[in-house]
């Protein structure tokens, strides 16, 4: 229990050793709680305004009056209650320091891959302990596969994937250019690394 000389402090919004007045004509009590200025100035790009401060039982007689669309055209009040409001803004970008990047997604088939790399806990390693680098890894996920294959599972994906992909095969169509392109980059930059020798 609080003792009598203390005031309680479960009400939120209170500021206490405040050495303000209330604001209400004729109060005395001492001014603990914040409210907007009385000329219903609202705060803009500098700040809130000169706030007003009341007593306990005067904030909660303006708390019950108070309307903060009061004054504002029905134009204003839909502008202030569209859900949007303020995205027509540009923002700041969030800083990346302090934090790997996240994966490109263009880097994976399956989305839930690129979703679940971003937190792995670091690069998987081969079954027979030989070190892959970062480029290995991205040909391996181009070709679609995992980090343990071996020469013949990469022949095959790779002639797999040219059949697919090769506009010889598909009736001319081209549009899987950029697809073979980067098959064929994938292939050419692991068939002579040490690991698939």
């Amino acid at each position: 229990m609080a003792s009598a000389g203390r005031k309680e402090t479960r009400f939120h919004g209170r500021v206490e050793g405040h050495e303000k007045v209330c604001a209400h004509p004729g109060c005395d009590a001492a001014g603990e709680f914040r409210a907007p200025p009385a000329d219903g100035r609202r705060s803009d790009f500098d700040g809130p305004g000169q706030w007003r401060w009341l007593c306990l039982d005067h904030v909660r007689e303006f708390n019950t009056g108070y309307n903060y669309f009061n004054g504002m055209s029905p134009d204003e009040i839909e502008e202030a209650q569209t859900p949007y409001g303020g995205w027509e803004r540009q923002t700041r970008a969030f800083s990346g320091h302090g934090s790997s990047p996240p994966p490109k997604w263009a880097d994976f088939l399956d989305p839930l891959d690129a979703i679940g790399a971003r937190f792995q806990r670091g690069p998987e390693r081969r079954k027979d302990g030989r070190e892959l680098s970062d480029a290995d890894r991205k040909s391996l996920r181009v070709l679609g596969l995992g980090t343990d294959a071996d020469r013949k599972a990469l022949r095959t994906r790779y002639a797999e994937l040219v059949r697919r992909y090769h506009p010889d095969r598909n009736g001319g169509d081209r549009s899987h250019e950029k697809a073979l392109q980067a098959v064929i980059e994938a292939y050419t930059q692991l068939k002579s690394r040490p690991v698939f020798a």
